[in-house]
């Protein structure tokens, strides 16, 4: 007798009163608790109407299979078989979470190791701070009454400044310490220039022929679209980021490593270098915006000015951003562990427009250019304006661009009036004025080289050899109605790049030789305006930034540069 459901031998026979058929007495009460009717006839059904069937105490018999040895033996092979397998997948299920396990606890100890560095650095970086914000002279502080009463929020008023007897503001002027620190740091630098060679890292020529379109970042608002200054901070200080892997050692070598072995094999951990490569952009939408290359994201959007920003630049290692502004303010920007930065110093010194933020190369100071034709030398760490120089000429051109001689003692600006003026920074002299050029000097940039200056305005790219003082070659890309908005060298003094109504770059040569334009990227923007070029890192991509608010970046895909390599 089988059951109805299953069509097996029930183990607990029951049969219905109705029916007469047959089923396994779990099979039939699972079926009447949900249906309430019988699975065959489809009749009402209840428990009341199934009756268990009674069977004899009969020992159920042997399998076939049990009845002999042979087939004992059989029976004993396959349960055997069914024990090794199981026992080898816990096997393999133990060796993965060994692995596991290691994997953790290498990963946890490794990332300790990198934060307890990270922490050291941190700490000595804010003992140095704290050091030399205790060495500042209380004869520089005193004269200009930087007082708490007048810091709020970290940002200093300079509405109280004293005055003398012609209503000028009275400066401390640059000490005879600072004098000395900017000669050292123009010693050690010069120095440092004679032995420098080309960097074998540097993008060749054939490189940059290639370059092409990278990325298009849109980093400013729409309704006020334009950028019109950037600055690129790259450095060697490791960002905090590792990677974790393990592998046989078999595998490529990572860049820095170290070896573990855990018993059944060594394994690898990798701690991988990235370096800072990090874009601040100013804007006519009166923000400034600092922007992570490589991951492609915003970090911080540094809002404070009412009017366009038209100059930004990193300080101290990217610690500090300072920007110039139409509104005639310069803002001291201070970055913060979490990426942001908060202003710290709004320097009201200039009564036009300021055009122009340059930073000195020993990262202390900073000099503004303005409209209303002076330049202000400012203390980095106290935002402090040591000196307002003024052209005792008698010429009321206001500044348009300026910029640092790469060794520091030297100072170029540009003027609205086609004037391109070179100052002995120590005692704030004119020492040099070179014209020729028509409209208002737009940039300004020195080579690494120390002797090579370039300046663009309305009619072109003129070159300029400091050593006798004197124009040597004029580049005039576009037509008299088109501006060259920027010049940039890169860092190694190798190549040149323009920007107007599109972009060139220029090997450079020597004095005697051609220069020659070795890529042009046209005008993507649509704007008829690249206002401002940088260099990347050993020009391994170059940054321009035009009036459709997009910052572009040009150089050669990941793959062919891995592949030159």
């Amino acid at each position: 007798m089988n059951c109805s459901i299953s069509g097996e031998v029930p183990e607990e026979p029951v049969v219905s009163k109705s029916s007469g058929l047959l089923f396994e007495k779990r099979l039939i009460e699972r079926h009447i608790s949900d249906y309430g009717k019988c699975p065959i006839t489809g009749e009402p059904l209840t428990m009341d109407d199934i009756v268990p069937v009674k069977t004899g105490k009969i020992v159920k018999p042997r399998p076939v299979q049990a009845a002999s040895i042979p087939g004992m033996l059989g029976m004993f092979q396959i349960e055997w078989d069914g024990l090794m397998l199981s026992n080898f997948a816990l096997e393999q299920q133990l060796h993965t979470a060994r692995q596991e396990l290691s994997h953790a606890l290498y990963q946890h100890d490794a990332a300790c190791r990198v934060i307890a560095r990270l922490k050291k650095e941190r700490d000595e970086a804010r003992a140095l701070l704290a050091q030399a914000e205790r060495q500042i002279p209380m004869s520089v502080v005193a004269p200009n009454a930087v007082t708490d009463a007048a810091l709020t929020n970290g940002k200093r008023a300079a509405d109280n400044d004293e005055l003398d007897p012609n209503g000028k503001r009275i400066r401390p002027g640059i000490s005879s310490s600072i004098i000395s620190e900017l000669t050292d740091c123009n010693t050690v630098l010069s120095q440092q220039r004679k032995k420098r060679q080309i960097p074998s890292t540097l993008a060749p020529v054939d490189a940059v022929e290639r370059y092409t379109q990278l990325t298009v970042n849109p980093l400013h608002r729409t309704n006020k679209p334009g950028i019109l200054s950037l600055d690129i901070l790259y450095s060697k200080k490791f960002k905090s980021e590792i990677f974790f892997y393990f592998q046989n050692i078999s595998g490529s070598k990572p860049l820095e490593s170290s070896y573990f072995d855990m018993g059944s094999g060594p394994y690898h951990v990798s701690y991988l270098a990235s370096y800072v490569d990090i874009i601040a952009t100013a804007g006519a939408d009166s923000n400034a915006v600092v922007f992570d290359r490589p991951s492609g994201q915003v970090v911080s959007t540094l809002s404070g000015h009412s009017k366009k920003v038209t100059s930004v630049n990193f300080a101290a290692e990217g610690e500090l951003v300072v920007t110039g502004s139409a509104d005639k303010t310069v803002r001291v920007w201070r970055g913060s562990e979490d990426g942001t930065y908060e202003c710290r110093h709004v320097l009201k010194d200039h009564t036009a427009e300021v055009q122009a933020v340059t930073v000195h190369a020993t990262n202390n100071y900073f000099v503004t250019a303005s409209l209303d034709n002076t330049w202000c030398f400012y203390e980095l760490a106290s935002g402090l304006c040591l000196t307002q120089v003024e052209d005792t000429s008698g010429s009321s051109e206001g500044y348009t661009s300026a910029a640092f001689h790469p060794d520091g003692l030297i100072l170029g600006t540009g003027t609205s009036g086609a004037l391109v003026k070179i100052w002995d920074v120590k005692s704030q002299a004119n020492v040099a004025r070179f014209d020729g050029h028509i409209g208002a000097v737009t940039a300004i940039s020195f080579s690494e080289n120390g002797y090579f200056l370039a300046t663009a305005a309305q009619d072109g790219v003129k070159l300029w050899d400091l050593r006798r003082l004197k124009n040597f070659r004029t580049f005039s890309p576009y037509d008299e109605n088109t501006p060259t908005q920027s010049v940039e060298f890169d860092h190694s003094g190798s190549y040149l790049a323009l920007g107007g109504s599109d972009t060139r770059v220029y090997q450079v040569a020597n004095v005697k030789s051609e220069w020659n334009c070795i890529k042009t990227f046209p005008d993507l923007s649509g704007t008829g305006k690249a206002t401002c070029i940088k260099f990347g890192p050993d020009a391994k991509y170059i940054a321009v930034g035009s009036m459709d608010r997009n910052l572009r970046i040009f150089g050669l895909p990941e793959d062919a540069g891995a592949s030159e390599s």
